[in-house]
């Protein structure tokens, strides 16, 4: 079997690579090509386009690199048409996968579309793009294959591979020491975004919330995971713009040790709340969009939900507190987050729930999503096979 595949974020990168790890050990023979990260790379990708190429958020943004996406898709379009692979699979981004999906389905290529587009929360009329598009919709929320199925979409729920990654119970104390950072001392973690954009909209307002929480809290650290090069190399330049905080520790690591070794996060939303929240982390979660992408959302009413972040979404209701464009203050950021701190109740509270979404979310992934893959393929094959019975 052939697997062309697409993914264009990070958190792309982490679905994919279990996908792919999945994928080996239910079909060791296929052969995968397409568009991931290093860790879909680790996995067994052939890559044929970095992944960084597409990493672009936002209706600006995507406007300034449109020329480059629609060239890239124009490439992959060609290439897969003049050598149909079995089964195209493109991991979130519908702006960029939906239309390859739906001219590889035309010629008969099985699809799958990996990650629910938010149809439920803002653009519902994509939903007759993803009919269109998709022979088959990878869930990673329980919520949404019921609504999916109300528009005769053939949806699986396959949970989150961070759900099975992570365990129910990690240590902090390891992480730490793991860091280098004492038991004893309150440790707050920054994460401002995976992408250079969030980055730069980010870090300054978040490091003065940290300032403004180290007033406040005696002794209190900070941990910053710098995830890539990129990214490293944005923060700092904001970082060297404001004056120098004590206790700052920058980690050329995952994000995932940070949180665990952490007391409390302040991060950008993202799969990063999920992440937190699956450690059962305390957090604020900020965001801010390009300006003229949040008037567009807001002016047009394209959002359908009261939320933005994962966890709140999850719980459908607000169990960590979530802050939107001119609201990522730290007269806003700091006090939810000393809050946490000073409320152990609220804390376990919030572990409780977080534990309960965990259990739920732990399918084991990797296996569930390559399964339903593999079973969309065999569909098809059956399909194109003359031989094989009516």
């Amino acid at each position: 079997m052939r697997i062309a595949i697409v993914a264009n974020e990070p958190s792309g990168d982490l679905l994919g690579a279990g996908l792919l790890r999945g994928l080996q050990q239910l079909a060791p023979e296929a052969q995968i090509e397409g568009v991931g990260g290093p860790q879909m790379a680790l996995a067994g990708l052939d890559s044929l386009i970095p992944l960084e190429q597409l990493a672009v958020m936002g209706v600006v943004e995507v406007v300034r690199h449109l020329p480059q996406l629609l060239r890239i898709r124009r490439a992959l379009l060609q290439r897969w048409l003049a050598d149909p692979p079995d089964l195209f699979i493109g991991i979130d981004a519908p702006d960029f996968n939906l239309p390859l999906e739906k001219k590889l389905k035309a010629v008969g290529v099985g699809t799958v579309h990996y990650v629910c587009p938010s149809v439920w929360a803002w653009r519902e009329g994509r939903v007759r793009t993803l009919r269109a598009a998709a022979d088959r919709v990878l869930c990673i929320f329980p919520f949404e294959p019921p609504f999916l199925a109300r528009h005769q979409i053939d949806a699986r729920f396959v949970g989150h591979t961070l759900a099975d990654a992570i365990p129910l119970h990690s240590s902090t104390a390891l992480a730490r020491r793991h860091l280098g950072i004492a038991d004893d001392v309150p440790l707050l973690a920054l994460l401002p975004g995976s992408r250079v954009s969030e980055v730069v909209a980010l870090t300054q307002p978040f490091l003065e919330t940290a300032r403004r929480c180290q007033q406040q809290v005696s002794n209190l650290h900070l941990v910053v995971p710098l995830i890539n090069r990129s990214v490293a190399e944005a923060f700092t330049a904001q970082l060297q713009q404001l004056p120098p905080l004590t206790n700052l520790h920058l980690q050329q690591s995952d994000a995932r040790i940070a949180l665990t070794a952490a007391d409390l996060v302040l991060t950008a939303s993202g799969t990063a709340t999920l992440e937190a929240l699956l450690l059962g982390k305390p957090m604020v979660v900020g965001y801010r969009l390009n300006p003229f992408t949040y008037f567009l959302v807001r002016t047009l009413g394209l959002v359908k939900t009261p939320y933005i972040a994962i966890p709140n979404l999850l719980a459908e209701e607000q169990i960590v507190p979530e802050f939107l464009q001119q609201q990522v203050t730290p007269e806003n950021l700091a006090p939810p987050l000393l809050n946490w701190l000073h409320h152990p109740e609220q804390r376990e509270l919030l572990r409780r729930q977080a534990a309960i979404i965990h259990e739920q979310l732990r399918c084991n992934s990797d296996l569930s999503a390559a399964a339903a893959v593999l079973e969309l393929g065999s569909r098809k094959s059956a399909r194109r096979d003359p031989r094989s019975p009516s």
